[in-house]
């Protein structure tokens, strides 16, 4: 099989590796999409991964050609996306179903192989079973989609409140959904990059802001009728974007903190002074809720993804083979192109 491996820090090889025989538990997956996260950026160029050769990619779906001791062979055939955090089982946080917690997990693409790859072993427990008819690329889209849900979920977004969100990547639109689909009164995006404001205008949104030309602050303030909003969300993983969503959220209101930084965060004395009067929140965002009832936050966004409640397909703006992989990760590296989501396809 072919596999697209990171074998030092900035530099890809296409090889050729033995196709995987699943395990105890485990099913061969056959790739159909990866998509290229924004973590998988600094991974490849800036901090490096955990070792080398790494295979990235832990956004990613198939369909089940095999399956391993203990596995029903009802499964072959079957699609699926992959939860790609691997959990110990043995842990105080796996005991109590907080997967997400888990203190000696693996991961997909991170710190194993992940699907950047035509074939993959993948543990039955981490397959999200999807419907025959399921769209292999919107299916791909089913990780970073979740966090947009968990997103919400730790909000407890109420009827009516104003969103705000400090970056439009994929992530951030798709919480902009979400917020519509759980009853906002009304969604603020802000973003400095003035080719990913023109996409969100493209998809339909309205109230966006350039926080390069317009102070993005006294903009949700004129949006919110001087209050601020109920729900800040924090996606670019900056200080800058720390400070403002601190300053724009109102009295009582929550600033979660979803994006994941490159450098130390600082927060001026006033900024800090102004948002501890408002006895707001501050809540952290990390990963979903998985494999747990009544809420399953994988089944409800696969399903809300095949019913078309949330749309995906309009994010993936470059879907190319795995030869040309490389050279897409480049382009996004190099912010050359206007793009959301790219992602490789088989």
């Amino acid at each position: 099989m072919k596999v697209l491996s990171l074998t030092e820090l900035g530099k890809f090889e296409l090889q050729d590796r033995p196709i995987p025989e699943p395990g105890i538990g485990e099913v061969l997956l056959k790739v159909g999409a990866a998509g290229i996260c924004g973590s998988d950026i600094p991974r490849a160029f800036v901090n490096g991964p955990y070792h080398y050769p790494i295979v990235l990619g832990h956004e990613f779906s198939g369909q089940i050609v095999a399956t391993g001791t203990g596995v029903k062979k009802e499964l072959i055939g079957r699609k699926a996306a992959i939860f790609p955090l691997i959990p110990c089982n043995k842990c105080d946080f796996c005991k109590e179903r907080h997967y997400a917690k888990c203190t000696h997990y693996s991961y997909f693409g991170s710190r194993q192989d992940g699907g950047f790859s035509e074939y993959v072993t993948v543990p039955e427990f981490n397959l999200v079973l999807l419907n025959d008819d399921a769209d292999l690329r919107e299916a791909a889209m089913l990780e970073p989609a979740v966090v947009g849900l968990h997103v919400m979920r730790r909000a407890h977004l109420d009827l009516n409140d104003t969103v705000v969100i400090y970056g439009t990547g994929p992530i951030g639109i798709m919480i902009a959904r979400w917020a519509a689909l759980y009853g906002a009164k009304k969604v603020l995006l802000i973003d400095i990059d003035e080719k990913k404001i023109e996409f969100c205008h493209s998809l339909g949104f309205t109230d966006i802001c350039n926080a390069s030309q317009i102070d993005p602050v006294e903009w949700v303030m004129l949006h919110t009728d001087g209050y601020g909003a109920d729900v800040c969300i924090e996606g670019s993983g900056s200080s800058t974007g720390f400070i403002n969503a601190l300053l724009s959220c109102r009295v009582f209101g929550k600033v979660l903190m979803l994006g994941n930084p490159h450098a130390d965060i600082s927060i001026p004395r006033e900024a800090y002074d102004k948002f501890m009067r408002k006895e707001a929140q501050i809540l952290g965002v990390f990963n979903s809720i998985y494999s747990q009832h009544p809420h399953d936050e994988w089944k409800d966004t696969a399903a809300a993804i095949q019913s078309g409640k949330l749309k995906v397909s309009d994010l993936i703006t470059h879907a190319v083979p795995m030869a040309q992989l490389s050279d897409l990760i480049d382009l996004i590296r190099e912010n050359k192109v206007p793009y959301c989501k790219g992602m490789m396809v088989m």
